[in-house]
């Protein structure tokens, strides 16, 4: 067993957390696992965005290519287990983690003489590369926040695909069949592959070892009612080996069967329930409040909220479903922020009281309290190091008291603008 199959047994049964693979920043540079053949003829590359390669009398396909920083190292492990050459690269999706490095088999295939290797994904991975170059400075500040860089980083040139389907498409390579499905989930443009003959599933982010990345509060819509059928309809092809786009394969059709049947259960359950209070007239706030995740599937391995968390998924759900006003009619058409912090620093005698009342408050451990007083008093008194200083502390706190990457960032982010 390599060390791909021994992290994925290690995880299975609870010893390595599931924040292994996705709560650390520096996972984007160290999150290399190595290779590990899963099934016969098909190869799994551990990485922070995860390689499947699968043998076929026309040469290698790829499920995925890798991130930008990690695809060299990735590109090294698969020609470790095979020299054959690449026909063709599947995305399941557009996320740039997952579809930096096709380049290299290029230039190998034009090098030895090998037919060109082309490009396969959904129809709307081309819109989606489109829009990341419209918004490259956004994303870059959203990666610098969720990440930890220094200064933003995103690219802005992508490797578009040669071929397009919409709904479902199928490659036929001499004995081996790969039929790839689109289905709505983190994504509008995601796909998984099934591989029948050996019963190889490679799911992308439909399936990441943590609760579904369906809420992310910096990213654009996801999808959670399709992401459960996706999930249903997965399951019910009971895959002997499960590839996901994050963390380690799992082996044996019991363990995809359940973990697959989970996670769409997880998702259901928060979409009923935010549905039903959403149909009753409740507010924005008190859907958030009255949503609970079932705490049973918040404990498995494999659902634990290390990346994203349940209540940003309800948050998703409204917007999907309600918009952008939130029911206070005060939030129609709100006050500039830095007035309002002004107008309530007046009225309780200063900045000073705002932000002595927040540093109380996290004392006593109510930190979303105090993470609203104290931005408030500093909103009131910008240029007050005192204010400041007291908003990097309070952030700090929350950050490391923070259990998603989601959250760590964001809050880790606002402590280091404050100095802390």
């Amino acid at each position: 067993m390599g060390a791909v199959l021994d992290l994925a047994e290690r995880m299975w049964n609870g010893i390595d957390p599931a924040d292994h693979v996705m709560r650390h920043a520096d996972a984007l540079v160290g999150g290399f696992v190595g290779i590990d053949e899963v099934a016969p003829g098909v190869a799994f590359v551990g990485s922070f965005a995860n390689v499947t390669a699968i043998d076929t009398p026309e040469g290698l396909v790829l499920v995925d290519v890798g991130s930008p920083l990690l695809a060299p190292r990735v590109h090294g492990a698969l020609r470790s287990w095979s020299r054959a050459p690449v026909h063709a690269a599947i995305y399941t999706h557009g996320h740039v983690d997952h579809v930096f490095g096709f380049g290299t088999y290029e230039q190998e295939a034009a090098e030895h003489g090998w037919p060109a290797p082309f490009v396969l994904a959904h129809e709307a991975v081309a819109r989606r590369f489109d829009r990341y170059r419209m918004t490259a400075g956004y994303n870059g500040h959203i990666n610098m926040r969720q990440f930890r860089l220094p200064a933003p980083l995103f690219p802005t040139e992508f490797r578009y695909p040669d071929r397009t389907f919409a709904d479902r498409h199928a490659l036929e390579l001499g004995d081996v069949r790969l039929e790839i499905t689109h289905a709505r989930g983190e994504t509008d443009d995601h796909a998984f592959v099934w591989e029948p003959s050996r019963r190889v599933l490679a799911c992308g982010d439909l399936f990441i070892w943590a609760a579904p990345n369906c809420g992310n509060p910096q990213k654009v819509q996801r999808y959670p009612l399709e992401w459960a059928k996706a999930l249903r309809d997965m399951a019910a092809l009971r895959p002997e080996v499960l590839c996901p786009g994050h963390g380690p394969p799992i082996l044996g059709e019991a363990r995809t069967v359940v973990a697959l049947s989970e996670t769409a259960e997880l998702l259901e359950s928060l979409h009923a329930q935010t549905l039903a209070l959403m149909n009753q007239g409740a507010r924005l706030d008190d859907v958030v409040a009255g949503v609970v995740a079932p705490a049973h599937l918040l404990s498995r391995p494999y659902l634990r909220p290390v990346y994203d968390e349940p209540q940003f998924i309800v948050r998703n759900l409204w917007r999907l479903y309600g918009g952008w006003y939130d029911g206070n009619p005060a939030h129609l058409e709100p006050p500039p922020e830095r007035a309002l912090a002004r107008e309530l620093a007046a009225l309780a005698g200063g900045a000073h009281v705002l932000c002595d009342r927040a540093l109380a408050l996290a004392e006593a451990g109510e930190l979303a309290l105090a993470c609203t007083l104290v931005e408030s008093a500093a909103l009131a008194a910008p240029d007050d190091p005192g204010i400041r200083a007291a908003r990097g502390r309070i952030y700090r706190q929350r950050a490391e008291g923070s259990g998603s990457l989601m959250a760590h960032g964001i809050f880790d982010a606002a402590a280091r603008d404050s100095g802390a």
